[in-house]
């Protein structure tokens, strides 16, 4: 059994799609069928139930599966270790991102960069599913990402809160309000992202509406920040959200952005990182975090949100 397979299953059983994971690792679909072909007469079963159109892991993939991710980490992280012994420690700690973090970055970026010694911070920007596959990969250490979830390989350690802010025509009646309840919001269409693209923000908006007594009058997609701003600025009217931090970087005119109430829609954003001891570099990274969410000194708070400095686990 290859590493090489190994990563060409997970990469497949991820994609569920053989073309698509070739384009992911680069090389030609025949020569994944070929190393999947090897990997399944090794160890005697089918991993994939194929057929013309889809592509579905059998038991014995599922079971495969979490072995798969556990010894690609291992793999990833017996790297690190030998690449800060050669590099006397200075070392690069790749974290996944999204966009609307905001001032917090601005927060964690100085902090690591104070108390990380030589290591350096790289950000990496990807899709929700793709930042926790790397982590669980090895391919990032760790990563940002809003909304809760579990994940048996990942831990998840909570960090910020983000109000919601509404985005508002800076002609319509509500753009004069300090605060915006949710319920006067209820004829004019809603601009949000489809759900298999933001399950968590699209849930929090549409359970928070219910909770104001409507469900909302979906209008066109939210595409990207320009269109959507554009158009709710200059076209038909209609709504959006956005997190507070990063609305606060948006001037954008003819929108205003104003905080909603009634009820506050809040979303909480955690750090996912393997499961197991974190090394230096890591840990300072968690500990520029949480000084971000408590402020100066935040150290020692540390343990009690959950994570002990010595360790670099979760307390259970």
């Amino acid at each position: 059994m290859e590493l090489r397979q190994l990563r060409y299953f997970l990469t497949v059983a991820e994609e569920l799609h053989f073309g698509r994971a070739a384009e992911r690792l680069h090389i030609v679909q025949s020569a994944v069928s070929q190393q999947l072909r090897r990997l399944e007469r090794e160890l005697g079963t089918e991993l994939f139930a194929r057929s013309t159109r889809v592509v579905r892991l059998t038991e014995a993939g599922h079971r495969l599966l979490p072995y798969a991710r556990e010894m690609l980490a291992l793999q990833a992280r017996a790297r690190e270790a030998v690449d800060e012994l050669r590099a006397g420690q200075a070392v690069t700690v790749r974290l996944g991102t999204s966009a609307g973090l905001g001032s917090w970055l601005d927060a964690v970026l100085p902090v690591f960069t104070r108390d990380g010694g030589d290591s350096q911070l790289e950000l990496v920007t990807r899709s929700t599913e793709e930042r926790l596959a790397q982590v669980r990969a090895g391919g990032l250490d760790a990563a940002l990402l809003r909304g809760e979830r579990s994940d048996p390989g990942l831990e998840f350690l909570p960090l910020w809160q983000d109000a919601l802010m509404a985005a508002l025509p800076v002609g319509h009646e509500l753009a004069a309000r300090e605060t915006v309840e949710l319920a006067r919001l209820a004829e004019l269409p809603l601009r949000l992202s489809p759900r298999s693209r933001n399950p968590a923000l699209h849930d929090l908006v549409m359970h928070s509406c219910r909770a104001a007594g409507y469900t909302p009058v979906l209008g066109p997609e939210f595409t990207n920040d320009q269109d959507t701003l554009a158009a709710i600025g200059y076209g038909k009217p209609s709504w959006t959200v956005f997190y507070a931090p990063y609305a606060d970087q948006l001037p954008v005119p003819g929108v205003v952005f104003r905080p909603l109430s009634d009820p506050a829609p809040v979303m909480q954003t955690y750090l996912a990182v393997r499961n197991g001891p974190s090394r230096a570099a890591l840990r300072a990274l968690i500990e520029a975090c949480y000084e971000a969410v408590e402020g100066p000194g935040s150290r020692s708070a540390c343990g009690g949100m959950g994570w002990s400095p010595t360790s670099g686990r979760r307390h259970a």
